[in-house]
């Protein structure tokens, strides 16, 4: 006997009676349409069966606006699915083979499936906003990081012009000056750095903070031996 085995494979809508098609040729069964309500629209999972393998071929997002072929000219079954679909879940799904016109199920209230009470409303109302007010502010990060960018490139261009206009002697200084002032800076952020670090080793268990002291130390010589590579090759 063989083994269980069941795959789910993505489709669009107009893929829909190519599969069907193809799975009748196959000799494949049909076994259901499922409908699920879900945040993006409603998805639709196809099941067929042929010696213990299922497949399932699933569409996702259909929307109200979205016209699904029916596949009843291949599997007449489908029809019982496909208008409860439509009943519950309010599918626009074109000729159905035996088609109740809505009228599938007596219902109080249409589209049943696809109604959420207050509070789930609420809350994909407030993941709306918090997703939108964190796109606004990633948005926002990344302008400003690009118009800092721009100013300091726009700062570094006028120094240039600056010290191109200068006595050579006087412009060499005020270069000489900057890169020390440059260098200070980096020194100053750097011992930042390590304060930072000395404090986290502090609070680590030894043993522990021993192990990554000499990670630490080990990946310092690599980088001091690659930066004297470097230097070597450029004499």
């Amino acid at each position: 006997m063989s083994a269980f085995t069941q795959t789910f494979a993505p489709i669009s809508i107009a893929d829909i009676p190519a599969m069907a098609a193809d799975r009748k040729a196959s000799g494949w069964r049909f076994v259901q349409v499922l409908a699920v309500n879900t945040e993006n629209g409603i998805d639709l999972v196809y099941s067929f069966m042929k010696d213990g393998a299922l497949e399932n071929f699933k569409v996702e997002g259909v929307t109200k606006d979205d016209v699904v072929p029916s596949i009843t000219g291949e599997f007449l079954a489908a029809f019982v699915f496909e208008n409860e679909a439509h009943d519950l879940f309010g599918v626009n799904i074109k000729d159905i083979a035996i088609d109740f016109g809505g009228n599938f199920y007596a219902l109080s209230q249409k589209e049943p499936m696809t109604v959420i009470s207050p509070a789930q409303l609420a809350a994909r109302e407030k993941a709306k906003k918090l997703a939108a007010a964190k796109a606004a502010k990633e948005a926002k990060a990344a302008a400003g990081e690009g118009a800092s960018e721009a100013s300091e490139s726009s700062k570094a261009a006028d120094m240039e012009a600056k010290l191109a206009a200068m006595d050579p002697e006087k412009a060499a200084k005020v270069r000489a000056a900057m890169e020390a002032k440059a260098k200070k800076e980096a020194a100053a952020k750097q011992a930042e750095k390590d304060a930072a670090m000395e404090a986290k080793l502090a609070a680590m268990d030894p043993e522990k903070a021993a192990k990554v002291r000499a990670a630490m130390e080990a990946k310092a010589r690599k980088a001091a031996a690659q930066a004297a590579d470097d230097a070597k090759g450029g004499e």
